[in-house]
């Protein structure tokens, strides 16, 4: 792998006047952030996260949930009269009762207590 480009004759006073440039660079990105630093706000290389107010999130919330609610075929509307959860208290008990009638039963197989 070669580091260097093929052609290394470069003369002494192409690589003076590439000095010069390089150091006449420096020196102007010195005075620019000189400048620039009275006035922080200007500066291109400035770069924060913007605040957002809580009605501007709320009103893009809302967006995404009508736009996810169209996607799914349905309106915001039909979307909160469904109901939440699936399981009834007494479905919930039901299923309780067969899971501990289960496990009772894999600990009396294996002979545990």
């Amino acid at each position: 792998m070669k580091r260097y480009p093929e052609r290394m004759d470069i003369s002494l006073k192409s690589l003076e006047e590439a000095i010069s440039i390089r150091r006449q660079i420096g020196l102007l990105e010195k005075r620019l952030n000189a400048i620039l630093q009275g006035a922080p706000s200007s500066s291109p290389t400035h770069r924060g996260k913007g605040k957002m107010s809580p009605q501007a999130r709320a009103k893009i919330a809302a967006a995404m949930r009508a736009r996810w609610a169209k996607r799914k075929g349905r309106t915001t509307a039909a979307k909160t009269e469904m109901k939440k959860g699936g399981l009834t208290a007494a479905g919930r008990r039901r299923l309780s009762q067969l899971m501990k009638a289960r496990w009772a039963a894999r600990r009396k197989a294996t002979g545990k207590k």
